[in-house]
């Protein structure tokens, strides 16, 4: 999965960075806050802890909770280096302070892509972004899935469009409409009422984040027929429109995305385009992908507006709720093929082969020592080897080897030294 990720991520002109474990506490605390301070770890040397005088000091560094402050220091000290829009990767392992759990870790895999450019950036990368989620999730082969898109900026126009001006008041009336697809409306509707919004106006609001519509002809439309002069919600429009039309051009098939007015992300942080990815066949697994454009990535670091947008994918959570699911296709571990040893006059020739086989560019591995060649296949099977290659004693003698297949049970003889093109024939036929 990891080289599939990436492998997408870099046909798509992402290069791949890799940025320190470490962050500076006071960052991470004003870019986490809430909740999410308490997830932190703070780190601090065994000599720091002797110098310091008390016990109440939060410590300098911490481990990063997410790749997108190290991405946004990253630009911030680079930005007379890099080139703009500058696309960047990171596949690296991040740290929560969480209760572990099913679908919880403490040390896991994200996978990011961000768009970075300075004081505008193009809507075209709005487009791009979930172009390279369709990708990623089709390569991986986990069935039909649907990239949900919205505008932060529309949700923030639509809630003031029914009368609810006060900045508080309207974050916590989007954080209700976001629990729709977790809790029944009539719940979603009295916690709207009970924080002050009038009844006809949480009516509205529900119907209208209900909406889905797939493909972009129909959500384009959609968009257009919103009646409102609210200035937010025009020029939300008028971006989402582009980014459909993009997708369009792009050739991302229809049945992959869907205009989705109920996502809303990131309340604070996301200020224009949203996205979260779910499968259609197992709506349990939540959100596999999510992502969003925002003003300025480094305001902490540089006063230049380094506006981005970018999505991440918690590799580690999706892998294991794939793997409990029986979603994951069987793949093979890296050895291609096992080199079995009958007895101690073929350990030579079968160093010879291992050897020959690696320079051809096939994984091998071997047995350490002879033995029993049932208990050797048995051992070839078991770490995914595809293939054995067998040469007793007789089998030397007329200069030949066994190649036998250890998914059909087929076993073919070879000339010795023919046996890496026949692998490679093999292997090349297997892939088509």
């Amino acid at each position: 999965m990891l080289d599939t990720i990436r492998s997408a991520y870099e046909r798509f002109g992402f290069v791949e960075i890799e940025t320190p474990v470490f962050e500076r506490s006071e960052v991470l605390l004003t870019k986490t806050g809430g909740e999410t301070e308490r997830q932190v770890y703070f780190v601090q040397s065994t000599g720091a802890m002797e110098r310091e005088s008390t016990t109440d000091d939060v410590p300098d560094l911490a481990l990063r909770f997410d790749l997108t402050v190290p991405l946004a220091r990253y630009v911030a000290e680079h930005q007379n280096e890099l080139a703009f829009p500058f696309k960047g990767y990171q596949i690296q392992r991040v740290y929560r302070g969480e209760r572990s759990q099913r679908g919880r870790f403490r040390e896991f895999y994200q996978c990011d892509i961000d768009v970075v450019d300075r004081e505008n950036l193009s809507l075209r990368h709005d487009a791009e972004v979930p172009a390279v989620i369709n990708e990623v999730f089709r390569q991986i082969g986990v069935g039909p899935f649907t990239i949900r898109i919205n505008s932060r900026l529309l949700m923030a126009g639509l809630v003031a469009d029914v009368g609810v001006d006060a900045p508080q008041l309207a974050a916590a009336a989007l954080r209700e409409l976001d629990k729709l697809d977790k809790r029944p409306t009539h719940a979603v509707a009295t916690t709207l009422e009970d924080l002050g919004l009038h009844p006809t106006a949480v009516e509205r609001l529900i119907a209208t984040v209900s909406t889905v519509v797939r493909g972009s002809t129909a959500a384009i439309a959609h968009l257009r027929s919103l009646d409102s002069a609210e200035p937010r919600v025009i020029r939300a429009v008028e971006d989402l429109c582009v980014v459909f039309e993009t997708l369009a051009d792009l050739g991302v098939p229809e049945d992959a995305y869907a205009l989705d007015l109920g996502v809303v992300r990131g309340l604070d942080y996301y200020t224009g385009t949203v996205y979260e990815t779910t499968l259609d066949d197992h709506p349990e697994i939540g959100s596999v992908c999510s992502g969003g454009r925002y003003d300025d990535l480094a305001g902490l670091y540089t006063d230049t507006r380094l506006p981005g947008v970018g999505i991440s994918i918690g590799l580690t959570r999706l892998f294991s709720q794939l793997r409990e699911a029986d979603l994951l296709r069987s793949t093979s571990t890296s050895v291609t093929v096992y080199v079995t040893i009958m007895d101690e006059g073929g350990v030579a020739s079968a160093l010879r082969l291992a050897t020959m086989l690696r320079s051809n560019g096939i994984n091998t591995d071997m047995a350490s020592e002879p033995g029993r060649l049932g208990n050797q296949l048995k051992h070839a099977d078991r770490i995914g080897s595809r293939f054995a290659l067998i040469a007793g004693e007789e089998e030397r003698s007329r200069g030949v080897v066994a190649i036998r297949d250890l998914v059909t049970g087929d076993q073919i003889e070879v000339a010795a030294e023919a046996a890496a093109a026949t692998l490679e024939a093999r292997l090349r036929a297997g892939e088509s």
